[in-house]
């Protein structure tokens, strides 16, 4: 971020006249965690710079208390917009920003009144150019915009306009606060919304859906409106029961404001999203600025959705490929135990690969999905495929294997098998290994075909999950997306479409089975195995994109 304070002053549409606040850089501390592994033809750093393409800025500055003026402009073709993010306290505006910058740790963020005390700006920028297409400006609430409209009723003249009423408030004792106030009224934290008001270009207001429509809105609105810059109301938490839009928007179109969008900083739908931004683009003489944002964000959306599809695929064909050999006397079963423990390690990694792709960081700061039950539970247990609707034909013994998760078609008939699943089974496990395999007596281990299923299916789900999810989503017990079932119900068996049936892997896995060189499981030189399986990623990928949960 520049820290020129010629370019950081505001250029708004009233600059000249609002007291403008001095800005102060403050640097983002928080360290991300490690980007997802990089799995792409052709860019040693494509996955890196994909992760990254969204969310643009890093860096903040906080509007503090110092007047300054500046040149007077209306925004022009080629400017980055300057867009105000106003509203009633704790109505989400730090959540709309979160979610648009794609960014956990951008502001503060609780369910309590005045959690933002002064103008915190973030900018989005062409991920491909570093170009600044727009300056955001996270105000503090208007906490008593009835008292202030009372106010300026009572000591501005009717007959002036408003930005000259607005400008002889900013210049009262009751906008300064502290040791300036002669009286009980203290307006600063609304002389901030104002001043930044008067600095930008237009404003979105925003509303909670919740609310009723009550007069303190009212006169918050009439207020806005003496600012004269475009001011589109943006619903969030529309995804609540509760959303009295309807009636919000009979008062907003009394007032003439016509033009308003969803906006549910929770429940994340990226159409939502293009809907805000081509809205506010009707509302400017200039929108080049908002048409290049819309390109290149839609650009980067289906970039990261290609990317982790290959995420995907690339741990499925590590694990299809993952192969333990056994002696035909040997006890299978602690192998087997190692095998699910190097299973569950590598999922987990491709799950914090698809988190941090999507920039939700499994840790203490940001609630992230893998909190949630369905993603916590052991893809070794048996209840869980149950619940997923998958099922074997490989017969009971086979069926009392799939919590194992190992073809049980490969083990034969050993002694130390028959002993660990007792006469659970019911039978023999017929032995399909090679000519050569059973005059060496070598057995081999995979893992079976209910599991690769089962752990797609997650994988799928989860990618899902997150590309519905809004980065305000601070309590894991919030869906994930619209239609999911609760992550503690995993009774249905028909909530889960699996990508593929059980028993018809797709060729690109089941060609792994027969490349052992291809799993880092296997062989422990991950980097030599990955570019082993870097074109059936690809090719998998492509399939598995042809599976989408998402309506």
């Amino acid at each position: 971020m520049d820290n020129n304070k010629t370019k950081n002053e505001p250029v708004g549409l009233f600059a000249d006249k609002a007291l403008k606040d001095e800005p102060i850089n403050v640097e983002n501390s928080t360290t991300a965690p490690t980007q997802p592994i990089n799995i792409n033809k052709t860019s040693a750093s494509h996955t890196t710079d994909v992760a990254t393409s969204i969310n643009t800025s890093s860096n903040y500055e906080v509007e503090d208390s110092t007047t300054r003026e500046s040149k007077k402009t209306t925004i022009a073709s080629g400017e980055a917009l300057k867009l105000a993010v106003v509203g009633h306290t704790n109505t989400g505006k730090t959540s709309i920003l979160r979610t648009l910058l794609r960014d956990v740790y951008f502001g503060e963020v609780k369910n309590e009144a005045a959690t933002t005390r002064h103008v915190e700006r973030a900018q989005l920028t062409d991920s491909q150019t570093g170009e600044v297409l727009v300056a955001l400006y996270d105000t503090p609430g208007l906490e008593d915009a009835s008292g202030l409209m009372d106010w300026l009723e009572d000591n501005t003249a009717s007959r002036r306009d408003g930005i000259e009423r607005l400008q002889q408030f900013l210049a009262a004792d009751i906008a300064q606060g502290g040791d300036a106030l002669s009286s009980n009224e203290d307006y600063s934290q609304e002389a901030k919304v104002i001043r930044q008001l008067l600095a930008s270009d237009m404003a979105v207001y925003v509303v909670d859906a919740r609310e009723p429509v009550l007069g303190k809105y009212k006169d918050e609105l009439t207020i806005l409106s003496w600012a004269a810059i475009p001011v589109m109301p943006v619903f969030n938490f529309t995804d609540s029961q509760n959303a009295n839009i309807d009636e919000w928007q009979t008062m907003l179109a009394r007032r003439n404001l016509h033009i308003s969008t969803r906006f549910d900083s929770v429940a994340f739908e990226f159409e939502d999203e293009m809907h805000l931004w081509q809205n506010l683009a009707t509302m400017l003489t200039h929108s080049e600025m908002l048409e290049q944002l819309m390109q290149r964000r839609t650009e980067d959306w289906a970039q990261l959705y290609d990317e982790a599809n290959i995420i995907i695929a690339d741990f499925l064909l590590n694990v299809a490929a993952f192969v333990r050999e056994i002696s035909d006397d040997d006890d299978p079963m602690p192998v087997l135990q190692q095998m699910q423990e190097a299973v569950r390690q590598s999922e987990r990694a491709m799950q914090h690969n698809l988190l941090n792709l999507y920039k939700f960081y499994d840790n203490a700061v940001a609630a992230t999905p893998l909190e949630l039950q369905a993603y916590q539970q052991d893809p070794f247990d048996p209840e869980l495929l149950k619940s997923y609707g998958i099922r074997t034909t490989s017969g009971a013994a086979a069926g009392a294997l799939l919590g194992l998760g190992i073809d049980a078609a490969a083990l034969g008939t050993t002694l130390g098998l028959g002993a660990a699943i007792g006469g659970i089974a019911g039978g023999l496990l017929s032995n399909t290994s090679s000519i050569a395999d059973r005059i060496t007596g070598v057995k081999r281990l995979y893992i079976d075909p209910a599991t690769l299923t089962l752990l797609a299916t997650r994988a799928i789900d989860l990618l899902t999950a997150l590309r519905h999810r809004g980065h305000a989503a601070t309590d894991a017990t919030q869906l994930l997306y619209k239609g999911d079932k609760d992550s503690n119900d995993l009774s249905g068996e028909d909530n889960n479409v699996t990508p593929w049936p059980t028993n018809k892997l797709p060729s690109e896995l089941k060609k792994a089975r027969g490349k052992p060189q291809w799993s880092s499981l296997s062989s422990g030189k991950a980097e030599l195995a990955q570019s082993l399986r870097l074109d059936m990623a690809w090719s998998l990928s492509g399939k598995l994109q042809s599976h989408k949960r998402e309506s």
